[in-house]
């Protein structure tokens, strides 16, 4: 039951948000600066906060970053070879799949829950996985779309897509908070409290945003595609997920940060390169909306179990 008191009310702020939106009380487009803010502003600041006040050794959780990182890609990987070879998809198309069901939301969903649950270590497992899928998950989606969309005048934008990574809002708070916290420098009160009233925003503005944003028409007619994409998100990837936290020995509670942000749903970032790149736009935008709702239940199920 204290599991449920500390999840139900992040999902009924997307409720809230979604609801604002069909009932005409807020329109659509106020989704966007929301999120905007969320992710320049709020973001950062509570990801700078967090690592900038850990000891070096516990941002470099090797062992972390092999569980989530490994079965992240392992997931992606296996989702693409099976789309090329039995669905006979595109390379684009294919590896459009496998972010659906390996590129997760883990800055806007499971950063509020692991905070709830784990307060400052489960904001730094947050962090920490949001980079990889931003420097690692990211480019690598990026190169394999350029190369199924390349032609023979076409170059990959090899400088853009290193600008994009390297003016990352999270990365770049990630990297000055390593700075900060391997300089021994300690941060003024001021200064904290001003980052921490900004990070208390994240989780209102992200989850509200997701609301408005969710759309259910996109459902209708290939329910049973979008179910089977969201059990492989939702179930399949924190499953590899945490066998590999085993496999790694890591304690409890780092488990458990693994899992969630394994479990939670699809990024937003897949929907914004499938527009980008005009590959799977409809299933894109339809599994973020499904494994949005399906996790309501299946996150519990996950916390319950662990």
């Amino acid at each position: 039951m204290h599991i449920a008191s500390l999840i139900l009310p992040i999902f009924a702020i997307i409720l809230t948000g979604w609801l604002a939106r069909v009932g005409g009380y807020l329109p659509h487009t106020v989704a966007g600066p929301l999120m905007q803010f969320a992710y320049y502003v709020a973001m950062p600041a509570l990801v700078f906060l967090t690592v900038a006040k850990e000891p070096l050794e516990s941002l470099l959780e090797w062992r972390f970053l092999a569980a989530f990182g490994a079965g992240s890609l392992i997931c992606f990987a296996a989702a693409l070879v099976v789309a090329r070879t039995v669905l006979h998809a595109s390379l684009g198309k294919s590896a459009m799949l496998g972010a659906i069901v390996s590129m997760t939301n883990t800055g806007f969903v499971a950063l509020p829950i692991l905070r709830a649950l784990q307060g400052q270590h489960g904001v730094l497992a947050a962090a920490v996985a949001t980079v990889f899928v931003g420097a690692i998950m990211f480019p690598a989606l990026v190169v394999l779309l350029e190369v199924d969309q390349q032609t023979g005048t076409r170059k990959m934008r090899g400088g853009a897509l290193a600008k994009q990574i390297g003016t990352n809002p999270v990365i770049l708070a990630t990297i000055l908070g390593l700075l900060w916290s391997v300089g021994g420098l300690t941060l003024p009160a001021p200064a904290v409290t001003y980052l921490g009233i900004l990070g208390e925003a994240l989780t209102p503005c992200a989850l509200f945003a997701i609301g408005l944003d969710l759309s259910i028409d996109e459902l209708r007619g290939h329910l049973s595609r979008y179910a089977l994409l969201a059990a492989l998100k939702l179930i399949a990837m924190p499953l590899v997920v945490y066998g590999l936290c085993v496999a790694v020995g890591l304690d409890r509670t780092t488990t458990l940060a693994a899992v969630i942000c394994a479990a939670v749903p699809t990024a937003k970032s897949a929907y914004v390169l499938a527009v980008e790149y005009d590959v799977e736009k409809t299933s894109t935008g339809a599994a973020i909306s499904t494994t949005t709702l399906f996790s309501i239940v299946t996150l519990l199920a996950w916390l319950y179990l662990l």
